[in-house]
């Protein structure tokens, strides 16, 4: 089985390389190539008996995706994006990245078809910010996607195109709505949902965060542990079992801000608190304001797919996959 994994110098990118490498198989058949492909070089990972590709590259860029499809992975992981912030900050390159970039993808992969029998399996990360407000406490499987930021706009539309492209027969593909994930490792990048994962991340290792909302703000999450279930799972079922409604809502968490500080302070004491400094941001408060709180994910979860029930699963799972089990810089 050849994988290839786009957008994998990204955190979840680097986390389902080291997944797959580590189990060496997907859906029974053996990995024996894996291609690597980012903006910028992704890490190859250690020594193991799968060929491993890695390339800098951005599929926007004309040419590009069809070379990448011409070498005809059974499984196609399509994870690069520009983030909430940055694509609402800068259009042009939110709308290249995010629709350019996976419409030619999704193109390249049918022309190769064209050519010879060819279908690949593709699991493309979505995002709820294809909902925007007015919504329900609660959004449910049948409510429709009126996205509030460019970001979400550029998703949704790319959950569009997949579900034709797959009802077309030119790839079987399936779209997760990622909830966001949190606790993000690494240093705070440009989303605008970043400061969710940053008051525990910091904190738990000994640093000042700045918490741009307030306590009451709710908000969908998972795990980085969950998201790489999430992936893996979309990889191997059979996806006939979703019909023409190609895109899922992913289980997850509803919990304020204050819920996540109160979980922190159960697991690392009042010290560790003390380090989140309240700083107000009325970009960041705007753009959060649009996004859903609360899902009644049925649908995923009658699949099969999983996610914590509680801050304090998030926390532990954080300290014991980044931390090595310890809190404290």
């Amino acid at each position: 089985m050849h994988i290839l994994i786009i957008g994998a110098a990204g955190m979840v990118g680097a986390k389902l390389t080291s997944r797959l490498v580590k189990d060496g198989s997907l859906a029974g058949k053996p990995i024996d190539a894996l291609t690597l492909v980012d903006v910028i070089q992704p890490a190859a990972p250690a020594a193991s008996g799968i060929k491993v590709a890695t390339e800098a590259a951005d599929l926007s860029t004309l040419g590009t995706a069809e070379r990448i499809a011409a070498t005809r992975p059974d499984v196609i992981f399509h994870l690069a994006a520009i983030v909430s912030g940055e694509a609402e900050a800068d259009f042009d390159k939110g709308y290249r990245i995010n629709l350019d970039g996976t419409r030619l993808l999704f193109e390249a992969v049918r022309e190769e078809g064209l050519k010879s029998p060819y279908r690949p399996r593709l699991v493309f990360t979505s995002s709820i910010a294809v909902f925007g407000a007015p919504f329900p406490e609660v959004i449910g499987d049948e409510y429709f996607t009126t996205p509030l930021t460019s970001y979400g706009t550029q998703k949704a539309i790319g959950e569009l195109l997949l579900a034709d492209f797959s009802r077309r027969g030119f790839f079987d593909g399936i779209g997760l709505r990622l909830p966001t994930i949190c606790i993000r490792p690494g240093k705070p990048n440009k989303a605008a949902s970043g400061f969710f994962s940053n008051i525990l991340r910091e904190p738990l290792s000994g640093h000042e965060a700045v918490l741009p909302v307030g306590e009451e703000v709710r908000h969908w999450h998972a795990s980085p542990r969950s998201a790489l279930g999430f992936l893996i799972k979309a990889a191997v079922m059979d996806l006939a079992q979703l019909g023409a409604r190609r895109s899922l809502s992913m289980p997850g968490l509803s919990a304020t801000v204050g819920e996540e500080i109160a979980a922190l302070r159960r697991i690392a004491g009042e010290k560790a608190v003390s380090l989140i400094r309240r700083e107000p941001d009325p970009v960041i408060a705007r753009i959060v304001a649009g996004w859903p709180q609360a899902f009644d994910a049925s649908r995923a979860t009658a699949l099969g797919f999983r996610a914590e029930r509680s801050f304090d699963e998030i926390i532990r799972a954080h300290i014991d996959d980044e931390l090595g089990g310890r809190i404290g810089g």
